[in-house]
């Protein structure tokens, strides 16, 4: 799985919790106090691709409380940032793996996987491996911030389209899962849950971005062009044009970028 830094993890993480449903999230918490039995009488939330916890700050700061944190990553410094940040206030199991070695993964006991910003990245056969496992336990899933494939801008450039068309096609580049679903991870895994019988609810989570996100557009802007310069036939001197144009329009200007949220609930 492609890392990710602390500091691009920071930059979004106000967007994102603005973006986030909050009735959604709300719904999944509840579930979560419905949850707790006397085989498993711990709450207990594993979080895929955790980071430096920023599931755990979103769902803390919408009630979430009395909770078994098990933050899962590949990349020991940011669980390491995670528990210099959290281990004084909660409960936290830190599980540095593989995430794409689907058997290996700490699920036992879990009443609800999250994940946050990743199930975009997995490839079709990931998810058809976690959810086989998740669906033997019945547990819940709740992962929010799925890119859908929209992006608007405001003003408009006349290459939008283009750039557009050509970054949803790199999506589904292999990020270490193998060829990641990009913009339709969302379906499949609703498809994939359904078919187990799981009850799956969705909401829109886009970001909505102005000049105050400036630091934020920014990387944005300069990540898709890197992300779109080669491979997709676009016209160099036209891409230079359109980044220029995109950064020179932050004050001014908007950007909304589609996530969906999803909650799957065992019948």
């Amino acid at each position: 799985m492609s890392g990710f830094s602390i500091a691009w993890l920071d930059l979004r993480e106000g967007a994102d919790f603005a973006a986030r449903d909050k009735t959604l999230a709300t719904q999944a918490l509840a579930w979560l106090g419905q949850a707790s039995d006397s085989v498993s009488p711990d709450r207990i939330i594993v979080d895929l691709g955790a980071g430096t916890g920023s599931t755990l700050r979103a769902l803390t700061n919408l009630g979430a409380n009395n909770i078994v944190w098990r933050l899962v990553d590949l990349d020991g410094k940011l669980l390491d940032e995670a528990l210099r940040r959290h281990g004084k206030q909660h409960l936290i199991e830190d599980y540095q793996a593989d995430l794409t070695i689907i058997q290996e993964l700490p699920l036992t006991g879990a009443h609800i996987v999250s994940a946050s910003a990743l199930f975009d990245l997995v490839s079709a056969a990931f998810i058809d491996g976690l959810v086989d496992r998740l669906d033997a336990r019945k547990t819940a899933v709740y992962a929010a911030l799925n890119y859908d494939g929209s992006t608007t801008w405001s003003p408009a450039h006349p290459l939008d389209k283009k750039v557009l068309d050509a970054f949803n096609q790199d999506q589904h580049r292999d990020k270490g899962f193998g060829p990641a679903l990009g913009p339709d991870c969302t379906a499949y895994l609703q498809k994939a849950l359904e078919n187990k019988g799981y009850k799956v609810t969705l909401q829109p989570s886009p970001w909505q971005l102005t000049a105050k996100d400036q630091a934020l557009l920014t990387e944005l802007i300069q990540g898709i062009y890197a992300a779109v310069g080669e491979g997709y036939g676009l016209n160099s001197g036209e891409l230079n044009d359109w980044k220029h144009f995109r950064l020179a329009a932050i004050a001014e200007g908007t950007c909304t970028l589609g996530h969906w949220d999803l909650l799957a609930l065992p019948r």
